[in-house]
């Protein structure tokens, strides 16, 4: 039987190892307060349904805000977590935008509705993948990233990230995208789609692009091994220097302290201060 220990398959774990993202209620439970304790306001989601899920988990900028970091969490959790770790770690002239995903049924967890930005059939390497799924997500990814351009934000001065399924939809949508960014932070994740992309060296608007992927070799849920297949996949596709792979020893299917300096360095180096 596999429903019960496949339920919190590919969200952050919780590990006692860092006090950042929490694993977030069971879907069945009623949405999480926002972090000012109010309800959020409903909108329409931002990965291609009919459902409805709350607005962004934001933790503002200081002062005049400059560049935007856009970070996707992992199956079955929401943004509050990540935008918690996000405000230990924060520049005063970045914003950080954590969406929710919507809630829908995964055929991966017995179909079981959870937050989830597209469905998952298997971790296997060959299993089916939702094309449809991951393209309309990586969609409305594309659309906040517009969103924060008409705010004023410069689209290379945006930054995309995520957690284990976050993070792969923000790979997909990195090499997919028509907008010049500023990077990317793929912890504890995968490349999703990769057999539609050439084997070789890409011509893409971000083939130059820095990317800072985060593996802990404990990892049960996504192995090692995938996260060093998706590097190096993406240096034969991009620019091999701009691509760094850490590894993390004895970190499992979640986040730690020296992750998450690394996170803050690698966005104060591609997104300094302009002022």
């Amino acid at each position: 039987y596999m429903g019960a220990g496949l339920l919190t398959i590919l969200r952050l774990s919780g590990s006692n190892r860092v006090p950042v993202p929490p694993v977030s209620p069971p879907p069945s439970r009623p949405p999480a307060p926002s972090v000012s304790g109010r309800r959020e306001k409903r909108a329409q989601c931002m990965c291609g349904n009919t459902m409805s899920a709350p607005l962004p988990a934001i933790v503002p900028a200081a002062k005049k805000a400059t560049a935007a970091v856009i970070f996707l969490h992992g199956l079955g959790d929401t943004g509050h977590g990540w935008a918690e770790a996000f405000a230990g770690i924060k520049s005063p002239h970045v914003k950080y935008i954590c969406p929710h995903a919507p809630v829908m049924p995964v055929s991966l967890n017995m179909n079981m509705a959870m937050p989830s930005w597209f469905n998952i059939f298997g971790l296997a390497p060959d299993s089916q993948e939702d094309e449809a799924g991951i393209k309309q997500a990586s969609e409305n990814v594309n659309t906040l990233i517009e969103q924060e351009v008409r705010n004023g934000i410069p689209s290379n001065r945006i930054m995309l990230g995520g957690f284990s399924q976050g993070g792969a939809l923000s790979l997909y949508t990195a090499l997919t995208t028509q907008q010049k960014l500023g990077g990317v932070i793929a912890l504890s994740c995968w490349f999703p789609l990769r057999t539609s992309f050439p084997q070789s060296s890409i011509n893409c608007i971000n083939k130059d692009i820095s990317i800072l992927q985060c593996h802990g070799d404990s990892d049960p849920l996504v192995p090692l091994m995938f996260g060093s297949v998706t590097s190096e996949t993406l240096k034969k596709m991009l620019n091999p220097g701009n691509i760094t792979f850490k590894i993390y020893s004895g970190m499992m299917h979640s986040s730690c302290i020296e992750e998450m300096m690394d996170v803050k360095k690698f966005i104060d180096e591609h997104l300094p201060p302009i002022d």
